[in-house]
């Protein structure tokens, strides 16, 4: 149970302090992330000791099952024969059996008691999936986008098919007094009714006249009000609280809720070939180009979650055009790139042959990623909605493309490509305070209004894309870019972080398009997501404006503070080890359903 009381009745001591007591023990609740974790979505409740004392640890073991069997006997109703339990006991086990099913109690390295909960008909369909799922691909031979072995069909199913139980919301309002808090909590532990989520907010405060203050209380709890111990809570609640309701699920934007959904998004490109249909893109009149961009468009369009990503024979002409980007940049990322961005260039260059004439597959790059920081690649058609895109980076998954800008101008793109994602994002992912960051702005973008992802994304380029920090050579500040947008750039990487100021000096010695030849010197300012969350930016020319950090993990933490003052409409949590999200109160996700789902 997490308790998140941000103004208490002065009770929450008295009642965590039973717990606690003079022997110094915490109550663990781990979501899938526990000691003993099925990979189901399962939940464990482990006690866990804070003194290792192996005379106390020894006294607390040889007690544990009496104090449970004691529990147990005080929760059962006399009357009802149906909660009678049958318990054996030993020194190293119990076993109770009751209403709900079989409880086995084991102890986990002969020290911390573990509850293994028995397995629901659901739980284990995302170990599987991870490993492979027929589902996810049984279409792929015709082409649909409508395949996924994630159906929507409605709140009760949609909680099996996470492996989570479903939720319940209250709102009670409570008088202050003496005890008012216990009184009310301990009917959640008779009625077998775990919280996930508790806060309070002041209605009104006490006077010199009497008046008592009042509380709201907010609690997010598992069951539904169909449950039978849920329903006999609810009845035992009325008459203690001053208001006692039941809250609707909240309506929110659809966001993914295990990692496989994103085949549902991936697919969702903006008018991703507007530049290529446009006379002023270069590869406009190449039918050779169109045709190999129709290719790669259809292999992006084809990849599912759970397969590798394919592998791409890149041309003679793709390479030069690499080449001579990567000759361009070289110096200048020694320069005025971030020191974490060259540690991960060389360890790429020995891991996922990142060289000057040689183009590095997605696939390799993915899984080096992986074992470094969490984060994979994933290709896609074109460009993506901010909100689908910022999704995927929930799940620490970046949606990348595959193609490359046209041979004829090497040093221009009027789109991201292959040069942008591999030479300006791949390596940054690979720093875990990176990688951490961009999850940051992912989990806070999932169910957010349409204002907040906006927001979120003027964050997002004025830091992943565009973003500064500082670092310290001999004493003296320098401005470093981190922003993939300055280093696949080189023109505006030295406009930004170089000594001249001047756009014309700087366009005229490298051969920079004329675009942003009329352009002022830079603005740079302190890293402030609030700003920058309200910080326009143009899109054709260098920005006017930087943001500029301590560190990368300044930026980190502003960033995690801005997120969680955010008005979300829940708690977010990313399980690595199943790719499923954990939210802490019941939704409806209702807006933007993609069309797939609809058709389902």
């Amino acid at each position: 149970m997490r308790l998140l009381v941000t103004s208490s009745l002065s009770e929450p001591i008295r009642l965590l302090g039973r717990a606690a007591k003079a022997a110094r023990w915490t109550t663990a609740t781990a979501i899938t992330n526990g000691l003993a974790n099925d990979n189901a979505g399962r939940r464990f409740s482990t006690c866990v000791k804070q003194d290792w004392s192996s005379n106390i640890m020894e006294s607390y073991h040889d007690s544990f099952p009496k104090q449970q069997a004691k529990r147990q006997h005080r929760r059962q109703d006399p009357n009802d024969a149906a909660n009678m339990a049958s318990r054996s006991m030993s020194d190293h086990s119990y076993t109770s059996h009751s209403g709900k099913g079989r409880e086995q109690w084991t102890v986990f390295e002969g020290k911390i008691p573990v509850l293994h909960q028995p397995q629901h008909e659901n739980e284990g369909i995302f170990a599987a999936a991870s490993t492979k799922h027929s589902g996810a691909t049984s279409n792929k031979d015709t082409g649909s986008a409508s395949d996924t072995s994630l159906v929507h069909k409605g709140a009760s199913s949609e909680s099996n098919l996470y492996g989570t139980v479903p939720r319940t919301s209250l709102l009670m309002q409570l008088t202050d007094r003496v005890g008012i808090l216990h009184d009310v909590l301990r009917w959640f532990w008779k009625f077998d009714v775990n919280i996930c989520r508790i806060e309070s907010r002041p209605v009104s405060v006490g006077t010199p006249t009497g008046q008592l203050r009042t509380f709201d209380f907010f609690v997010d709890m598992e069951g539904s009000p169909s449950d039978d111990n849920v329903s006999r809570l609810l009845a035992a609640l009325r008459p203690m609280t001053d208001k006692l309701l039941v809250l609707d699920e909240k309506k929110v934007h659809w966001f993914p809720r295990h990692i496989s959904e994103l085949d549902l998004v991936a697919n969702r490109t903006l008018d991703a070939g507007v530049d290529l249909i446009s006379e002023d893109h270069p590869g406009f009149h190449d039918p050779v180009y169109r045709r190999r961009r129709a290719s790669l468009t259809e292999t992006a369009l084809n990849h599912r979650w759970d397969q590798p990503i394919p592998r791409i024979e890149y041309t003679k002409d793709e390479i030069n055009v690499w080449s001579t980007v990567w000759d361009r940049m070289e110096d200048l990322w020694k320069q005025f790139a971030c020191a974490e961005y060259l540690q991960a260039l060389e360890l790429m260059k020995q891991h996922c042959g990142y060289q000057k004439d040689n183009i590095p597959q997605q696939e390799d790059i993915s899984q080096f990623l992986l074992r470094r920081s969490g984060f994979r690649m994933r290709p896609v058609a074109g460009l993506l909605s901010s909100r689908d895109f910022l999704n995927g980076l929930a799940f620490r998954v970046f949606f990348s493309t595959q193609y490359i800008r046209h041979s004829s101008r090497p040093l221009y793109t009027p789109e991201p490509d292959i040069c942008h994602e591999l030479l300006g994002h791949a390596p940054m992912l690979a720093d875990r305070s990176f990688a951490d960051f961009s999850q940051e702005i992912g989990l806070a973008s999932l169910g957010a209004s349409d204002d907040d992802i906006d927001r979120l994304a003027h964050c997002y380029w004025h830091s992943v894309e565009f973003g500064l920090c500082k670092e310290y050579e001999n004493g003296q500040v320098k401005r470093k870019a981190y922003g993939a947008g300055l280093l696949s750039s080189f023109g505006e990487l030295e406009y930004a972080c170089g000594s001249t100021s001047d756009p014309k000096v700087v366009a005229a010695n490298k051969g920079e398009d004329s675009a942003s030849l009329n352009q002022a010197p830079p603005t740079v300012k302190p890293w402030d997501p609030d700003v920058a969350s309200r910080q326009e930016f143009p899109i054709t020319t260098y920005q006017p404006i930087y943001f500029i950090a301590e560190s990368l993990e300044d930026a980190k933490q502003k960033m995690r503070q801005f997120c969680e003052d955010l008005p979300r409409p829940f708690f977010a949590l990313h399980n690595a080890q199943t790719d499923t999200v954990h939210i802490d109160r019941p939704v409806a996700r209702t807006k933007g359903i993609p069309d797939p789902l609809k058709a389902s």
